[in-house]
This record gives C-alpha cells, sequence and structure tokens, in this order.
C-alpha cells in the first residue's frame, strides 16, 4: 500500500494530553488478543518485545490486549495474560519500562469475558448477565472450538464484586507503571453482554432498558476511578458488534448512542474508545459514524478503531473532528513502524492473514 504524497498527514501528529498523559501524536496501537503468555498469566519475554517494537515504531500510545482481572471467572482465553495478582502485575513491568524507554505510553486494557469466554483455568463453567450463550462459535485462532457454552446467571452480590475487581486490578496495574487502564465494554465480553438487549433478560436494575443495561460498564469505571486516583487515565472501549455477532446493531440507534455515550462520560472516564468495523463509516443506515456520537454525547476525547490503516481514511476521521485519535490494529501487525513510515511516506506492507494461522499468538518477534 502506498502512500499518496499529496496527503498532508500533519494532523496526526499532533500531540494530545489525556489528563496528566502526554501523548507526541494520534496514533495508538489497538489492543489485539494475542494469547502469548505464560499458562500462569504472566508475560513473557517475547510480549515484552512484542510491545516494545510498536514504541520504537512511533506509535505514541499501545494498549494492551484484554488482560483478566481475577482468579475466578474473568480469563477468556488460554494463555491470556492476567493482572489478578501481584505475580501477574510483576510481570509487566519490563513491559512498561521498555515502551517508556522507547518514548511511549501504554494503557493496560481489563477485559472479563463472561460467557464469551474460549479457555479459563480456573473455572469449568461460565457466567453472565442471563442463562443465554453468545452466539456463533469459539475461534481455532484462540484455542476454542465448538459453540458458546451456556453461560449461569450472575446473583447480585457476583456483580458487586465484578466492580470490586476490576477496580482492584486497575490498582495493580497502576502500581506496575502503567500510565492508565482501558476498560473493556465491548465486543461481546461480560460489560458488553450486560449492554445487549438479547444477551441480557435480567428483570432487576442491570437489566431491562437500555439505562439499567449500560448501568454495569458504567459503575465499574466509576469504581475505577475512584480507585486509581484523579491523575491516572482511565478510559472504556465500545461496540455494537461482538467477536461472535458481527452484525449487531443497537436497536435504539441515536438514541441509545446517546444514553450509553452520555452515561459512560460522566463515570469520570478520560476517553472513549469506539471500535467499528469500518470507523468512518455510519453505525446505521442513515446515521454518523459511532465515533461521532460518542464526541457528540459523551464530552471527552474519543479514539476511533476499525479500518484506519489507510492513512487517508485516518486522516479524514481526525478531521471531521469525529475523533481525537486513532487506533490502529491489523495494520500495526504488518507495520510494526506505521506512524514513522506514514510519516516519511515510505509503503507499507499489506496485512498478510497468515499472521493470524494457526493461532493468533506474537510471532516475528526477535529478542
Amino acid at each position: 500500500m502506498s502512500v499518496d504524497s499529496r496527503l498532508n498527514t500533519d494532523i496526526l501528529y499532533q500531540p494530545l494530553s489525556l489528563r496528566a498523559m502526554e501523548l507526541a501524536n494520534r496514533i495508538a496501537v489497538a489492543p489485539m488478543t494475542r494469547t502469548s503468555a505464560e499458562p500462569d498469566g504472566r508475560v513473557t519475554d517475547e510480549m515484552v518485545r512484542y510491545y516494545e517494537r510498536f514504541a520504537e515504531g512511533g506509535f505514541a500510545l499501545l494498549i494492551t490486549e484484554g488482560t483478566y482481572p481475577d482468579e475466578a471467572w474473568s480469563q477468556g482465553y488460554l494463555n491470556q495474560p492476567g493482572i489478578a495478582n501481584d505475580e501477574q502485575a510483576q510481570s509487566w513491568r519490563p513491559v512498561v519500562e521498555r515502551v517508556h524507554a522507547a518514548g511511549a505510553r501504554i494503557v493496560m486494557q481489563l477485559m472479563h469475558a463472561g460467557a464469551q469466554t474460549q479457555g479459563n483455568r480456573f473455572k469449568t463453567d461460565t457466567v453472565g448477565p442471563s442463562a443465554l450463550a453468545s452466539k456463533g462459535e469459539q475461534l481455532g485462532i484462540y484455542r476454542g472450538s465448538g459453540p458458546f457454552p451456556t453461560p449461569r446467571a450472575m446473583f447480585p452480590e457476583e456483580i458487586r464484586e465484578v466492580i470490586a475487581l476490576f477496580a482492584r486490578a486497575a490498582e495493580r496495574a497502576r502500581d506496575a507503571g502503567f500510565d492508565g487502564v482501558e476498560v473493556h465494554g465491548a465486543n461481546g465480553y461480560l460489560l458488553d453482554q450486560f449492554l445487549t438487549d438479547y444477551m441480557n433478560v435480567r428483570t432487576d436494575a442491570y437489566g431491562g432498558s437500555t439505562e439499567n443495561r449500560v448501568r454495569l460498564i458504567a459503575e465499574v469505571c466509576a469504581a475505577v476511578r475512584r480507585a486509581v486516583g484523579p491523575d491516572f487515565v482511565v478510559g472504556v472501549r465500545v461496540s455494537q458488534a461482538k467477536v461472535s455477532d458481527y452484525e449487531h446493531k443497537w436497536a435504539g440507534r441515536e438514541e441509545d448512542a446517546r444514553i450509553i455515550f452520555e452515561t459512560l462520560g460522566r463515570t469520570g472516564v478520560d476517553y472513549i474508545h469506539t471500535t467499528e468495523h469500518h470507523a468512518s463509516e455510519p453505525a446505521w443506515e442513515g446515521g454518523r459514524p459511532l465515533a461521532h456520537y460518542a464526541k457528540r454525547f459523551g464530552g471527552v476525547p474519543v479514539m476511533a478503531n476499525g479500518g484506519l490503516g489507510s492513512p487517508g481514511i485516518a486522516v479524514r476521521l481526525l478531521q471531521s473532528g469525529d475523533a481525537d485519535l486513532v487506533s490502529i490494529g491489523k495494520s500495526a501487525l504488518a507495520n510494526r513502524a506505521w506512524p514513522r513510515h506514514v510519516r516519511a511516506q515510505q509503503p507499507l506492507q499489506n496485512f498478510d492473514p497468515q499472521l493470524l494461522q494457526p493461532l493468533a499468538n506474537v510471532k516475528g518477534v526477535e529478542l
């Protein structure tokens, strides 16, 4: 992929502040499941080098893959990294140190898989908002197979425990040196399951209306903010589609977007991270991009993700004012120095799907 020499990319390289975190540009590495940790959830040397290379390549911000926060039902994949205990937290320190030494900042994404679990060394059963299985089948590239199991509906006290566990994990990430945390409220994992109408048929305060279904994500964000204090960055990721349901759209469209983003914007988060298949395209027929609604209703900076590996599309999205940052996934895997290459108008490599075969783990990392 060539970079158009006529394209003015200056907007990508403008600095940005998120609370106390200073970013050298508007380009982030999106969170991507890599399933390359030790079986006990500790970080490996390959993972340290994997993140360091993006920092060396000019990305101002790195967001880790989803990291499980407890030793119960949150793990979603075998060989997924954790932040559930102090040993796991300490194993992340070399990642943070190397990323900082290369001039970048790093945020840990906190993720509870819920009903979308494919591999959990702590539990053989799963939990969710209701006893309803996720759509589709587990992904072989993440060591899964067959349909998703039907979860057990969570008890109210378990919901309260999840909120507390997210907050404690955020404290561990802060103490390990991270610049912030991102609450994973997207892609069909537990918090998004509560938000999703067909996954959540509860009749208590966490089910029914959109206001109720967004309650758990909001309470987690607020609890994390209280736990880490005023100077630590807290973000939240939101999507319509899921790992198990690429076509899902919010039934209430713009009104749902208003409720969801206004609610999350009031929790004390520093940014909202929207992810769609194509971030620059309408979120639904006749609408605007999802990032547009996050910016309009959320009242905080917005990071957009989805199909933004083309510099021209990324530039136009920032110029539209719908997003303040862009996060790049597959194109970053293909181009670990994407920001430097684009700045120098050097050709970009197209993403090779073989990078995710037979497992979507860390590959091609020299130590």
